[in-house]
């Protein structure tokens, strides 16, 4: 397997007594497992060095969440997902034989399909990470890191209305755009939603910034005199700009 989904919340309520050793140790042993589509070998100190592990931070995860045969290593969920993942690939090669699918049958493989959730028990349709994910998998996308479920989900449901696809190379334009700004990607989301945006630039929250401050600045002015702002009040933001004191 080249690409398996990895749940973070589901990884982090399994492991989150694990030190870093331990942590970084099941990491990559569940990255050979689903790169290799086998069970990990009884010879740990060859599997360590290969991995760049410390024999002891490897034995101690193998021993909690791996069962040992005399295969080797074995992880039961971790070997549901590669037999879901090599039954749908068989029948993707003798769909392609037979020259491709008709598109009904590819919406209902579509469906049936599983996501290779790392360790949780979720199930969506799989994407492979070479194809651009369009509107039919947009609801099945995981927010970024670092992005609120709720933001997210308002940030797809608009891109759906422009009829809009969410593809990864638009999400990491908008979080370049975001980090020029100097905010997160989930910021950079909530404007886009809040002001009905199809994408966002940096220079868009710069000019809402100058905006804001003056504004702000009026508001000190009128809070100062007791009286609104109108056009003949005083306007320090102006009178900043001109060089005035």
């Amino acid at each position: 397997m080249y690409y398996y989904r990895f749940h973070i919340g589901d990884y982090k309520r399994s492991t989150d007594h694990l030190t870093n050793g331990e942590d970084i140790a099941y990491r990559r042993l569940l990255d050979m497992y689903y790169e290799t589509e086998s069970v990990i070998p009884l010879e740990t100190k060859q599997v360590a060095r290969r991995l760049r592990l410390d024999l002891n931070d490897l034995q101690i995860v193998l021993d909690e969440f791996f069962e040992k045969t005399e295969q080797g290593y074995l992880h039961h969920y971790c070997e549901s997902q590669i037999q879901e993942y090599q039954k749908g690939a068989s029948v993707r090669r003798v769909n392609g034989q037979k020259g491709g699918r008709r598109k009904k049958d590819s919406l209902e493989q579509t469906k049936q399909e599983p996501v290779n959730n790392l360790a949780g028990s979720e199930q969506g349709s799989l994407t492979n990470n070479h194809k651009p994910i369009t509107n039919n998998h947009i609801k099945d996308m995981a927010p970024p890191e670092g992005v609120l479920e709720s933001v997210w989900e308002d940030f797809v449901n608009q891109r759906k209305a422009k009829k809009a696809s969410i593809t990864p190379t638009a999400i990491k334009g908008i979080e370049r755009e975001a980090r020029k700004a100097g905010i997160s990607l989930n910021d950079a989301l909530q404007e886009i939603c809040s002001r009905g945006w199809a994408g966002f630039k940096a220079d868009w929250m710069t000019d809402k910034t100058k905006t804001s401050w003056a504004d702000k600045q009026r508001e000190w002015v009128a809070e100062a005199t007791g009286k609104a702002y109108e056009p003949d009040v005083f306007d320090i933001a102006i009178a900043q700009t001109r060089g005035i004191k």
